[in-house]
C-alpha cells in the first residue's frame, strides 16, 4: 500500500510558519501598550511593520523611535530576531532547552530553512547559529554602548547598543534614532560606522561559511561556496566604496561638507548597508541618480545563501558571471576554483535571478500607477529594496497608499521566503517524465 503523502512540505510550512508570525506580530502592535499614544498602530501599519521586522528589512511607515513604546520596540526586536535566524532555529532552541530530541522532519525544514547542502550536521550548525549570533550580537551591543554612552544616559546607552547590534546583524536596518533620520548623525564616527559594518557583514555571508571559518584552524580547508561567497563580497563592498566615494565625492548634500575620513566612511558605510543591511549614514534620497543606480544593482545582489540578508545571493551573481564569461571564451563549463558547476546550479541561479527581475519590473509596474506624482527612480529604488529585504528608501514608504503598502508587504514576504519557495509552496511538483522529447534549436542573439 502506497504511503499518503504529507499535505505540508518544507517549502509549504516556511511560507506558512513566516506568515503566523507576521500576523501575531501585527495583532501586538495594533495594541494601544505599543505605541505612545496609547492608540495602537492601525492594522495596515502594523501589518507593514511587523512583515518589514520578520523579513529583515527595515522599510518603515512610521518612525520606530517616535511611535512605538518599549513594548512595541522589543515586540519589533524579537520579530527581528527570528526573522534573521528562521522560526525553525528558535523552535531547534526550545527543543534544546526542553531536552527534546530533533525528528527527521524538523531536521529536513532545518536544512530547507538554513538553505544547507546537506541535512548532515544541520543539528550541530544550529547550535553554532545561536551560540555565534549570541556572541556577535553581545560584542556588537558592547562597542555600541560605549559609544553611545557619551551622547544619553548608560542606561538608555545599554538599550540602544542592544537593539541596534541585534538590528543590524541580522540586516534589518531598525533603528531608534528618531524622525527616520537613522544613523546620519554618526556618519564620521568610526567606532558606529565600523561595528555596524562588522556586524552587517557578519550576518551578510551566511552562517554556513561563518561555521567554516571558525573550523578552518581544524579543517584547513574552505569549500568552494565559502571562497566564493569570499571573494564576492570582498569585490563588492570594495566596488561599491569606490563607486559611492567618487559618484558622490562633489555632492553638497551628502560627501563634499565631510572630512576625508568622514567621505571614506559614508562611502563604506553605504555600500556594505545596500548588501540589505537599511541603516544609513548619509540621505539617501539626496544621493546622486548614478550612486542611487549603484545601491540598485548592489541590493538586487545581496547577501549570501544561510544568511540574514537577501537579494538574488552572491553566488547566483558569481555563477551568471562565469557562465557569461565562459561563453564568451566559447568554454562548455562554469569552472572556479578548478572546480566545475553543474549545470543544475546554473539553471537555478538563472531562474532566482530572472524571478527576482520579474517581481521587481511587476512591482515597480503596479506602483507607477498606484503612487500617482512619484519620481520613477525613486519607485524602482523602492521596490527593490523591499525584494531584496534591504530596507533603504528615497523618502516613499511613508507616503504609500494603501494599495501601495500591500504590495510591499507581499514583496517583502517574497523577498524573505525566496519567489522559489513560495512557488514550490503553491504549485503542484509531478514526477520527472518517464521520457524526453527530442531536441529543437532555436538561435540566440
Amino acid at each position: 500500500m502506497q504511503r499518503k503523502k504529507p499535505l505540508l512540505d518544507p517549502p509549504k510550512i516556511l511560507v506558512i510558519g513566516f506568515a503566523v508570525i507576521i500576523f501575531i506580530g501585527a495583532l501586538l502592535l495594533t495594541l494601544p501598550v505599543s505605541t505612545k499614544d496609547g492608540q495602537g498602530l492601525h492594522f495596515l501599519n502594523a501589518l507593514f511593520t511587523a512583515t518589514s521586522a520578520t523579513c529583515v528589512t527595515g522599510l518603515v511607515v512610521v518612525d520606530t523611535g517616535t511611535t512605538f513604546t518599549m513594548f512595541g520596540q522589543l515586540v519589533i526586536l524579537f520579530l527581528i530576531q527570528i526573522g534573521g535566524l528562521g522560526f525553525m532555529t528558535f523552535a531547534t532552541l526550545f527543543a534544546f532547552l526542553l531536552g527534546k530530541r530533533i525528528s527527521l522532519k524538523e531536521r529536513i525544514l532545518l536544512q530547507e530553512s538554513l538553505n544547507n547542502l546537506s541535512m548532515e550536521g544541520v543539528v550541530r550548525l544550529a547550535k553554532r547559529i545561536l551560540i555565534f549570533t549570541a556572541v556577535i550580537e553581545m560584542v556588537g551591543a558592547f562597542f555600541l554602548t560605549i559609544r553611545f554612552s557619551f551622547d544619553m544616559s548608560l542606561g538608555k546607552a545599554i538599550y540602544y547598543g542592544i537593539f541596534h547590534s541585534i538590528s543590524n546583524f541580522n540586516n534589518a536596518g531598525f533603528d531608534l534614532m528618531g524622525e527616520f533620520h537613522s544613523l546620519t548623525g554618526y556618519v564620521d564616527d568610526p567606532t558606529v560606522t565600523l561595528t555596524i559594518c562588522a556586524l552587517i557583514t557578519l550576518g551578510g555571508i551566511g552562517f554556513i561559511v561563518m561555521n567554516e571559518l571558525y573550523e578552518y584552524r581544524r579543517s584547513k580547508r574552505l569549500s568552494l561556496h565559502t571562497k566564493i561567497v569570499i571573494m564576492t563580497s570582498i569585490f563588492l563592498v570594495v566596488f561599491g566604496t569606490i563607486g559611492i566615494f567618487f559618484l558622490d565625492y562633489n555632492n553638497v548634500k551628502t560627501l563634499k561638507p565631510l572630512s576625508m575620513t568622514g567621505k571614506i566612511l559614508g562611502s563604506l558605510f553605504q555600500s556594505v548597508t545596500a548588501r540589505t543591511a537599511g541603516a544609513n549614514t548619509i540621505s539617501i534620497g539626496d544621493m546622486t541618480q548614478s550612486s542611487l543606480l549603484l545601491l540598485i544593482i548592489l541590493m538586487f545582489i545581496g547577501a549570501s545563501p544561510g544568511s540574514t540578508g537577501g537579494g538574488i545571493k552572491t553566488t547566483t551573481f558569481t555563477t551568471l558571471i562565469g557562465a557569461v564569461w565562459s561563453q564568451i571564451r566559447g568554454k562548455e563549463d562554469v569552472i572556479f576554483y578548478r572546480q566545475r558547476i553543474v549545470y543544475e546550479t546554473i539553471y537555478k541561479a538563472l531562474t532566482v535571478t530572472f524571478s527576482g527581475l520579474f517581481l521587481v519590473i511587476f512591482v515597480s509596474l503596479i506602483l507607477t500607477i498606484t503612487e500617482h506624482g512619484k519620481d520613477f527612480l525613486m519607485i524602482i529604488f523602492e521596490a527593490t529594496s523591499a525584494f531584496a529585504t534591504v530596507g533603504l528608501s528615497m523618502g516613499l514608504t511613508p507616503d504609500l497608499s494603501p494599495f501601495g503598502k500591500t504590495l510591499i508587504i507581499f514583496t517583502m514576504f517574497a523577498g524573505r521566503v525566496g519567489p522559489l519557495t513560495i512557488a514550490y509552496a503553491v504549485t503542484i511538483r509531478r514526477n520527472p517524465d518517464a521520457f524526453r522529447y527530442p531536441k529543437g534549436k532555436i538561435m540566440i542573439g
